[in-house]
């Protein structure tokens, strides 16, 4: 990871830390995942609010200001728009999705969940997922959510990715080891 990408992670996995703990003992988690999915949906369908959180241009006083009333006006959990204003406030707004991803992984891990990102050279079948995430659910001993990605480059087979662990099953990545062992050999 760059550095100024594991900062950004940094920041945001702070904020997200003190977000979840002050949900958790207002007993408001639902609250919460309404508020982030919300804030998600609206990060990806407005450039607008894109270029709020991102803009150096626009001044701390009117970034609190628009990002509080788009809190207001969204209906988001208090402790998230109150962060959300802390944020704008300490020009730190730019950390939003890195926030909001932090906050899903929290949230799932408090539910006893995890994702696996999963790619495949075709699109897997419901059969197929529902399969692969019992499988794993029992390698990780947690409930395993599966995002699924298309790759045809791997020609066949899996990646799987499950938090720090990853499988490589497919045919790209033995054909390159074989074409490895053979410039090794000749």
């Amino acid at each position: 990871m760059s550095e100024p990408a594991s900062i950004s992670a940094g920041i945001a996995e702070r904020y997200a830390t003190a977000i979840f703990e002050i949900a958790k003992e207002n007993k408001n988690l639902d609250g919460l995942e309404t508020g982030v999915t919300d804030l998600a949906e609206a990060l990806d369908a407005s450039a607008d609010l894109r270029d709020l959180i991102h803009s150096p241009l626009i001044s701390r006083a009117d970034q609190a200001a628009a990002i509080g009333a788009i809190a207001k006006k969204m209906n988001l959990d208090p402790v998230l728009g109150n962060a959300l204003s802390l944020m704008a406030q300490k020009r730190r707004l730019f950390v939003v999705p890195q926030l909001i991803a932090a906050l899903r992984a929290a949230l799932a891990d408090e539910r006893g969940e995890v994702t696996a990102d999963v790619a495949s050279a075709k699109a897997l079948t419901k059969a197929q997922m529902e399969k692969l995430s019992a499988t794993l659910g029992e390698q990780v001993g947690k409930t395993v959510s599966i995002n699924a990605t298309v790759d045809e480059s791997l020609i066949g087979g899996l990646v799987v990715k499950v938090g720090s662990k990853m499988i490589d099953s497919s045919i790209r990545s033995k054909l390159n080891s074989l074409q490895n062992a053979m410039k090794e050999v000749g």
